[in-house]
């Protein structure tokens, strides 16, 4: 039979449908928003008025655009302001003009300690990874496609769930794991669907959606999520309405190689995007990614999600963040 490339039978919906108008969900109960039957807001609904701060883009939160409709930014503080300790990060993405933050780990520092933080600098926790093996390790991914790990992997999600929910955070990135060299790819599709299935049933009514993402494979050899396909494919035996795709724009083009024909198939389905250019995953604008068509792209989806910015800064954060306007105004529209 072999594992599913993509989807079977094709994606639902389409660019061109209701469903490619897509921001942040909410996993409220049916006809709440983010569930079927009820409207999808977008940042500005869940951004906590405190962090509508003055930026360098000018008066009110760094956005890829003009108007309350564009897409909030969010700091990923693990790239981000790294020329600071990480607690001090948080008060200089506000003051950047940041409305949120993410980044993979909080689970070092206690929960109290991370809401202080996120509510001294008037800032929304966005997104967190579940968690994952020591640096090196072939747990540095997670175990999700891992057969004989269930029991770990549940208490991986009940530990990110706990995170997520204590931090405000809507999304709970599920890592898939690096495929063990002994087990086949249909094994791990189905390993991981099957978990997944579990951390959806068990996210149900938390507040929090999870998310997978596909990553490639000069950055992350071995990961079972290799291309937008197989996410999708994955998501697609999950259900849609379980869990959605993170969508990382610098994983796509090294993977699918256009990124403008990456969103105009995987777009509906993305609960959130993340930023950075090839090859050297630096701030956009400097590498090869086309991003006029990229944001012209989003703009007529009308997406309203966050956007995470994880990249290296070529210099000095703040100093580099005049891609933000630069990239804004660069916009072509796109069919």
């Amino acid at each position: 039979m072999g594992v599913p490339e993509r989807p079977s039978g094709g994606l639902p919906g389409g660019p061109s449908g209701a469903a490619s108008r897509v921001g942040p969900a909410d996993p409220g109960g049916p006809g709440a928003p983010g569930r079927p039957g009820g409207p999808r807001p977008g940042p500005a609904d869940q951004a906590d008025p405190r962090s509508l701060r003055p930026g360098p883009a000018g008066p009110g939160p760094l956005r890829l655009g003009a108007g309350p409709e564009a897409p909030l930014l969010a700091a990923n503080l693990k790239w981000l302001f790294t020329e600071l300790p990480f607690e001090r990060r948080f008060a200089a993405a506000a003051d950047a003009g940041f409305a949120g933050v993410e980044y993979a780990a909080p689970y070092p520092y206690p929960p109290a300690r991370l809401r202080t933080l996120l509510r001294d600098a008037g800032l929304r926790q966005v997104l967190i990874n579940s968690p994952a093996g020591a640096p090196g390790s072939s747990e540095r991914s997670g175990v999700a496609c891992h057969p004989g790990r269930a029991a770990d992997f549940r208490a991986g999600v009940e530990r990110g769930l706990e995170y997520a929910t204590e931090l405000g955070a809507g999304l709970l990135h599920v890592l898939a794991g690096i495929v063990p060299p002994d087990v086949g790819a249909e094994q791990a599709f189905a390993t991981y669907v099957t978990n997944l299935l579990w951390a959806a049933e068990r996210a149900h009514g938390t507040g929090v959606r999870l998310v997978i993402e596909a990553q490639n494979d000069r950055d992350a050899p071995g990961y079972f999520l290799g291309t937008q396909a197989r996410a999708a494919a994955v998501a697609q035996a999950v259900g849609f309405d379980r869990v959605g795709l993170l969508l990382d724009l610098y994983h796509a083009r090294l993977t699918e190689g256009d990124p403008v024909r990456t969103l105009h198939t995987y777009l509906p389905y993305a609960l959130h995007l993340q930023l950075a250019d090839p090859p050297d995953r630096t701030e956009p604008g400097t590498g090869d990614i086309p991003w006029p068509r990229v944001v012209g792209a989003l703009r007529a989806a009308g997406y309203g999600g966050w956007l995470g910015c994880e990249y290296a800064p070529v210099g000095a954060t703040v100093a580099g963040l005049g891609w933000v306007a630069e990239v804004a105004a660069s916009a072509e529209v796109t069919s």
